[in-house]
């Protein structure tokens, strides 16, 4: 199994319940059970308010690194990575476990 992470930061001046940034988390919300290579889905705002902290995480698995792949090809997958761009920043971590 293949543990994907993804950590998200919003630019500067840009909140949480701003239209875009609102219909961005949604999409992620609903990309877990669009993806049929995702065998582990959930995301969520951060709850703490240090000053190191990301904004929103994504913690999802997949089988393999094929399935991986396919799961960052897929485009519901692309979609949402071009709703994000618009608005923040993010760091990655795929691991086995």
């Amino acid at each position: 199994m293949i543990r994907h992470l993804v950590l998200f930061k919003l630019n500067e001046g840009v909140s949480r319940d701003e239209p875009r940034v609102v219909a961005g988390a949604d999409a992620f919300k609903e990309l877990g059970g669009q993806v049929p290579e995702v065998e582990f889905w959930e995301c969520a705002w951060n709850i703490t308010d240090r000053p190191i902290a990301y904004d929103f995480a994504i913690n999802s698995a997949v089988s393999d690194r094929d399935a991986l792949q396919r799961y960052l090809d897929h485009p519901a997958h692309q979609a949402g990575v071009a709703q994000w761009r618009e608005f923040a920043t993010w760091v990655i971590a795929d691991y086995e476990f």
